[in-house]
């Protein structure tokens, strides 16, 4: 989620607070110190959830966003909360992540449910965000940290102006849970209740502890890429180094809802598996492929190399690659649809005084270019006319030594914008999930070598079938491969 993005949630929120008082817990019956009524938190979340959607557009499968919502609507008439009205919402999104919003708003990823391998596991996510919002967890929480994302550290160029600042604490809250997590004795406190409405929906509630265990082995794999790469870590905002799958305390929780289980708890293991053939893995589509960092979008008709080795997040509205130090980055994103791209700078960007402007080409096509300072940072910023839409292209550095050493590569990823060609078309073709029934004698290095995912594809295959670090298939075990 873009700054931005908070910053409009911190105006709703700050524009519900009441004063400070107490409210019953949900779930304990204690009185808890909350800012906000049931029905502010309900409006809040009910508002927010119109941002989230602009930054992680809902997956476009209604039969999966059924099959998702079927099984939290259960999971949720079991909650201590079943009077809200709960949604939940599949977004395309290739993160490893779930979360939820105050009053009753919950969003898991596709790119976690390519590492699921259950209905029970996916019950389990789910379950787990049900309990954050029935304990009221994003309201309680006082922690004014904040969690700085791509763009945070800079600032999103494009998009000028700071806007309201109101409510910014609850804001800086929001944004470090989402990202970061609770806080350990919330996250075992949400284990709790799902593994508790887990056994009341049907399931065994030991799934909890197996999603853990998946998530757990994720976060591994994603720390070994970013020691290799050179980059922070980005994972599920459960706080696993202090929450592992054979943690006692997390035994001792999610045990307690033994008391519920019932006789032939549900696994829905094959039904889940069908689900997934042809879902996304990777890029979606509608967004562009990132491939070697090469921005491939066969639906707009553009390429744009960005800067090798610098981390990218690739999102609905905007494109954006931040330096391996995290001083510099580029951001590319839709404009106006007209020719006037001079006009778009001059009139759309907040940069300080002395900054210049000029008209020219890009790779051929009309263009205004911008180059100055955004409060004391350099910029640089081009808008091009493609196929009757401006797309802006912006480079920015934290300061003039960051902008020197970069200079050269901002502007080589913004001159880099051009028409693709039939061979990137090609490539430009998304990874999709399917379905394979493993044979006697085959091992995940076979599957591996025929699969298009390169130097990762065994870890990331066996991270998909619940075989890592070392494990291999049985004869007859379906497994999700990616074609």
């Amino acid at each position: 989620m873009t700054p931005r993005a908070f910053r409009r949630i911190a105006v709703i929120a700050f524009g519900s607070l009441a004063l400070s008082h107490c409210a019953q817990n949900p779930v304990s019956g204690d009185k808890d110190f909350v800012l906000m009524s049931e029905q502010q938190e309900i409006q809040l979340g009910t508002q927010a959830h119109q941002d989230v959607l602009k930054e992680y557009a809902a997956l476009d499968n209604p039969a999966l966003q059924a099959y998702v919502n079927e099984v939290g609507q259960r999971l949720a008439q079991q909650s201590h909360r079943p009077h809200l009205q709960w949604h939940f919402t599949v977004v395309d999104s290739p993160d490893v992540n779930a979360f939820a919003l105050p009053g009753g708003y919950v969003y898991i990823t596709r790119g976690l449910m390519a590492y699921l391998n259950s209905e029970a596991e996916l019950a389990g996510v789910v379950g787990h965000e049900i309990g954050h919002v029935t304990a009221r967890h994003g309201v309680r929480q006082q922690s004014a940290s904040t969690a700085a994302g791509l763009g945070a550290v800079l600032g999103s160029i494009l998009v000028p102006g700071l806007g309201n600042q109101a409510g910014a604490t609850l804001l800086q809250t929001l944004a470090q849970a989402w990202t970061a997590g609770y806080g350990r004795e919330h996250e075992l406190e949400s284990d709790r209740l799902g593994a508790e409405y887990l056994a009341k929906t049907g399931y065994n509630p030991q799934a909890m502890i197996d999603v853990i265990g998946v998530l757990k082995n994720q976060e591994l794999f994603a720390a070994e890429q970013a020691r290799r790469d050179g980059r922070p870590l980005r994972t599920y905002h459960g706080t696993f180094d202090t929450h592992p799958d054979n943690d006692a305390r997390l035994k001792q929780v999610v045990g307690a809802a033994n008391q519920y289980t019932v006789a032939n708890p549900r696994d829905g293991r094959s039904d889940y598996l069908q689900k997934m053939v042809g879902i996304y893995f990777g890029d979606s589509p509608e967004q562009g492929l990132i491939r070697n960092n090469m921005l491939l979008h066969e639906k707009l008709g553009f390429v744009l190399q960005l800067p090798p080795g610098w981390r990218v997040q690739n999102r609905p509205d905007r494109v954006m690659a931040m330096s391996p130090q995290g001083d510099a980055l580029v951001e590319l994103r839709q404009g106006p649809k007209n020719d006037k791209p001079l006009d778009t700078l001059q009139k759309g960007l907040t940069l300080d005084a002395g900054a210049r402007y000029d008209s020219g080409k890009l790779s051929g096509y009309p263009a205004a270019f911008a180059a100055g300072t955004q409060q004391g940072k350099p910029v640089v910023v081009t808008a091009v006319v493609f196929n009757g839409t401006q797309y802006l292209i912006a480079g920015m550095a934290r300061d003039k030594p960051a902008y020197d050493r970069e200079r050269g590569t901002l502007r080589a990823a913004i001159n880099s914008f051009r028409a693709i060609t039939a061979a990137e078309k090609m490539a430009a073709r998304p990874y999709v999930l399917k379905l394979f029934t493993a044979q006697p004698g085959m091992t995940m290095a076979n599957l591996a070598r025929q699969s298009p995912l390169g130097a990762d594809a065994e870890s990331q295959l066996r991270l998909m079938n619940a075989l890592y670090p070392s494990g291999e298939p049985s004869p007859g075990q379906r497994l999700k491969i990616v074609q």
